[in-house]
This record gives C-alpha cells, sequence and structure tokens, in this order.
C-alpha cells in the first residue's frame, strides 16, 4: 500500500511544485558560503597570534563574527527574494498564476490517486475483488434475522466475504448510539474501504431521520415547487451533516426521475417535479450539497422511473417512451447530477424499447442502456450500480448468478441486494475462471469503485 501522505510531501510543497532540487542547491551554497568565512575567520586569527595582539585578535574575531551573521542574514533575505521573483516570473510567463499552481496539484493528486488504486487492484485475489463489486445487507452479509450490532460473526463474514459495501434499512436502527457503534464496528473490521448506505431522500423515504426522531427535510416534490435550487443544496447538505455523524459515507439519493406520469404512485413526490429543466437543476444542488459533506450521492433510478406506471418491486415496469423524447427529457436531470460530480448513479430494472431498438431487457441488466447510453452518450464514468437484484422485476425471471453475470456483462460495476449474495458471488468468479466475463472488466469496476474510497484521503 502506497503511503500518500510521505509521498506528497515529499515530492511536493503546498503549491505542488517540485521542492527537492532547489532545497539542496541551497543548502549547497550556504555551506561553501560558510566554509569560506570560517578559512579567512582562521587566518586572522592565526595572524593576530603570531603579533601577540590578543585583544586586537578577540576584537577583529567578534568583528567578523558580526559580519558573518549579518551576510548571512542578507544572503538568507537575497535567496528568498530570488525565490519569489522567479515563482513570480514563471506566474507571469504563463498567464496562469496560482490558478496553475493548483491545477498542478490536482493533476498531481489525481496520478497519486491512480497509482494507489492500481496498486490496490493488483493486490487483491480473484475472489476479494469479486466480493467488492457487491453490496449487501448485513443480514446477507451474516446470516442473522436482524442485524442491530457488529461483533464476532461480523468480523469473521468480512473475511471470508470483503463486499463492497453494506446498506441499512429502517430494522437495523435503534438509537444513535447504536448506529454509530455497530457502524464503526464495521469498518474496524474490514480489510478494504467499505461503503455504508442507506436510502435517505427525504420525505416518506428517510430511513434514519425517522428512526431517530430527526427533523425530516420533507419530500423533494415540495422543495422542487419551491424553485430555488438554494433549498435542494440546503436538504443535501442536511441528510449528509446527519449520515456523516452516524459513520454513513454513500446515500441512495436524490431521485433524478421526472414525474412525467401524474399516475406513478411508486416515484410520486420522490421526484422534484415533472418539469425537466427544474429537475435538472434540483437534481445537481442536491448532489453538491450531499457530497460537500463527504457523503457520496447516488443519482436514480436511469433511464428514469417516471413515466412508468408498474412497480418493478413486485414484476417487470416498461416505458413506452421513445429515444428522442428521453433525450429531451429522462437524461436531462441525470446529465444535470453527473456534471454535478455525482460518484453513482443507480440503474433501474426499466424495460426501455424505445430506447434501445427492441431490445427489451431491464435497464440493469441491459449493455445497449449502461454502455451505449449512460457511458458513451452521457459521458459517464463513474460507478453504476443496479437496483436492488432481489426485486420481482429480476428475480422473477433471472437467478442471482444470471443477473449478476448479465449486469457486469451489460457494464454495471456494482450489483445492490441480489436475491442470493453467496450464489451471485461464485457464479461471478466462475464465469470469471471459464471466460464467460473477461478479469479486466472486473478490474475496471473495481477501480471505478476505489477511486470513490480512496479520493477522500487525499483531500
Amino acid at each position: 500500500m502506497i503511503d500518500t501522505r510521505f509521498y506528497l510531501w515529499y515530492c511536493y510543497d503546498k503549491n505542488g511544485r517540485s521542492v527537492g532540487m532547489d532545497r539542496r542547491d541551497r543548502r549547497r551554497k550556504r555551506r561553501v558560503r560558510n566554509q569560506i568565512i570560517s578559512y579567512i575567520v582562521a587566518v586572522v586569527l592565526l595572524a593576530g597570534l603570531v603579533t601577540g595582539g590578543f585583544f586586537g585578535v578577540r576584537h577583529i574575531s567578534n568583528a567578523m563574527e558580526e559580519k558573518k551573521q549579518q551576510e548571512e542574514s542578507q544572503s538568507q533575505e537575497e535567496s528568498l527574494a530570488q525565490a519569489e521573483a522567479m515563482d513570480q516570473t514563471a506566474s507571469e510567463a504563463d498567464g496562469t498564476g496560482e490558478e496553475t499552481s493548483e491545477t498542478e496539484s490536482v493533476e498531481s493528486q489525481e496520478e497519486i490517486l491512480e497509482e494507489l488504486v492500481e496498486a490496490c487492484v493488483a493486490d487483491m485475489s480473484l475472489e476479494d475483488k469479486v466480493a467488492g463489486l457487491f453490496i449487501i445487507t448485513p443480514e446477507q452479509l451474516t446470516g442473522v434475522g436482524t442485524a442491530i450490532q457488529a461483533g464476532e460473526g461480523t468480523q469473521e463474514a468480512l473475511k471470508k466475504y470483503p463486499v463492497g459495501g453494506l446498506v441499512y434499512f429502517a430494522k437495523n436502527i435503534q438509537s444513535a448510539d447504536q448506529l454509530k457503534e455497530m457502524l464503526a464496528k464495521t469498518v474496524s473490521y474490514a480489510t478494504y474501504p467499505l461503503f455504508l448506505g442507506v436510502d435517505e431522500e427525504g420525505g416518506s423515504v428517510a430511513r434514519v431521520a425517522d428512526q431517530l426522531k430527526l427533523t425530516n427535510v420533507g419530500p423533494m416534490a415540495d422543495i422542487g415547487a419551491g424553485g430555488d435550487p438554494g433549498a435542494a443544496y440546503t436538504a443535501g447538505q442536511t441528510i449528509g451533516s446527519y449520515l456523516k455523524e452516524y459513520g454513513f459515507n454513500l446515500d441512495f439519493a436524490p431521485v433524478a426521475d421526472v414525474l412525467t406520469n401524474p399516475d406513478n404512485k411508486v416515484i410520486g413526490d420522490r421526484a422534484f417535479g415533472s418539469d425537466a429543466a427544474l429537475v435538472s437543476q434540483m437534481v445537481a444542488s442536491a448532489v453538491q450539497g450531499l457530497q460537500d459533506t463527504g457523503v457520496s450521492a447516488c443519482i436514480k433510478h436511469f433511464p428514469g422511473h417516471g413515466d412508468t406506471s408498474g412497480d418493478s418491486h413486485e414484476g417487470a415496469v416498461e416505458t413506452d417512451r421513445t429515444a428522442e423524447e428521453m433525450q429531451g427529457t429522462e437524461f436531462l436531470p441525470f446529465q444535470a447530477g453527473i456534471e454535478a460530480g455525482t460518484d453513482m448513479v443507480m440503474v433501474g430494472h426499466i424495460s426501455a424499447p424505445g430506447l434501445t431498438g427492441g431490445d427489451a431487457a431491464p435497464a440493469s441488466i441491459n449493455e445497449n442502456i449502461i454502455t451505449g447510453v449512460l457511458r458513451r452518450q452521457l459521458g459517464y464514468d463513474g460507478i453504476v450500480i443496479t437496483d436492488a437484484m432481489n426485486m420481482s422485476a429480476i428475480s422473477e425471471y433471472y437467478t442471482a448468478d444470471e443477473a449478476a453475470i448479465k449486469a457486469l456483462k451489460a457494464g454495471a460495476d456494482m450489483i445492490l441486494m441480489p436475491e442470493d449474495f453467496v450464489t451471485a458471488y461464485e457464479g461471478v468468479i466462475a464465469a470469471v475462471k471459464d471466460g464467460t466475463i473477461d478479469e479486466n472488466r472486473i478490474n475496471d469496476s473495481l477501480k471505478r469503485v476505489y477511486r470513490v474510497k480512496y479520493a477522500g484521503t487525499l483531500q
């Protein structure tokens, strides 16, 4: 593992400039100057002793010492002035000044992050790599009925299955102290960094706020109706602040769906509204507010759940929107969230044959939608996670391992809550070993995951 703190200190100053060579040159010049002064003093002292002028020698010695100190002080001032002048000249020459230094610093940090990620992934076994692509419930991890604490069972399970993250629900939350302790112990048991996530949208979906009797920021529809993106930012920041306090680092929010179907009860007031432009502004602000607290945002449910009438928890859901309609409406908030820097995008189990030229496979396992639209068309290169794979829209038609393999081949990076975690995990490992999935496909996804997980360590 690379010690990034040492690496940054050794190679760069606070502005990101290389300082090693400049410092060595200045030290060498000071040593030479001090040696010359010492030789002069020695000669004068020797001359004074030969003539027997003790008091004269003492006076000369004191005078020379004072001169030496004055010269050193003056030399230091001149060196500092020259260094400042050189920095100023360089800044003026490129016309960017401090902005260039900041850019260089950012670029150097990105290079270090990439080295850190590459080293970590290269060190992992195939089994650990595959486990790192799953986010599951603590019950799926440990086999207990309801997880309200983390102990030896959690420790042993994380050692055997070092998953990428855990997602918690209302049943896991009893009190503030209990929640903090459970999450902190879980982190301490993990071999690799964990996502600790929750659905905390505000309004009717607020697991933490409702269980701990915190102030609920309210439905996103009410915030959207106010027309003020600043209110969306504040809501995201409020949610992120209390989630961070308890130990969460991932929120499956905000909802980026445009409510174009007023009869859609699944999304309803969870969406900011029915105007795509307004929803786009709100989503971008909510993402920024949330991530400014250090909690990753996950916008959902791509390619857009707002026009549907069915519930993918209960069965297949389809939209008849055309590609042109979706590009002009559904995609806009997702594009805004991506531009705002969202760490994650959740792909829903929505069939959109009008978008894919007839391919009715759910978006979460559809390469045309994940790779073709989200990656290539919208240019998103962050983490793509599926919606919960134990939902009926998937589990009624595919086994746990089939669904996980299809999602990864389609371009997803993380699998959320498969119907049977062990079956899905072992199925993906087997698929890599028999060549159904290229291990580089696994590596690419894991690198996206670790870029987010490690990015905070360099800030």
